[in-house]
């Protein structure tokens, strides 16, 4: 990988975090500022991915056994963060609406509490359950 490929993927990197704050500070209050800054974060971000993928897939092909097998380490690395990462999303986005739910559920009859914690908790098991598959993913590597 060269350098300027390297500078290039750094470049964009800083860019999709400073370009959409920039058009949401600058912008006029309305919702077009949202759409600038929205539109710039996605394309940067997903041009990261782009330059990423080219580097990743863009060399040159190797026939060496050990440069195989770290790369098989590399994506189980990759799968492991990729599992963890996911389901924590998922298992925020599932706490955020129970658990306002069941704090709107509590002000109203305050006897829903062990109900509604059941649910709030069964929402945080999906994050575990992303934990576990990743501790399972490296111990194969």
């Amino acid at each position: 990988m060269t350098l300027t490929v390297k500078l290039l993927l750094v470049l964009a990197l800083v860019l999709s975090i400073i370009v959409p704050f920039g058009y949401y500070l600058l912008g006029e209050r309305s919702k077009k500022r949202y759409k600038k800054a929205l539109g710039a974060n996605v394309f940067f971000y997903f041009g990261c991915f782009l330059v990423a993928g080219i580097m990743l897939f863009g060399g040159a092909p190797v026939e060496a056994a050990e440069t195989v097998s770290s790369s098989a380490t590399g994506f189980g690395y990759l799968a492991a963060a990729l599992s963890t990462g996911l389901s924590c999303v998922g298992g925020g986005i599932a706490v955020a609406s129970a658990a306002s739910a069941a704090l709107g559920a509590i002000s109203e009859d305050p006897s829903a509490l062990g109900k509604s914690l059941i649910y709030v908790g069964l929402a945080e098991g999906v994050c575990l359950y992303g934990l576990i598959i990743s501790f399972m993913i490296l111990g194969r590597l």
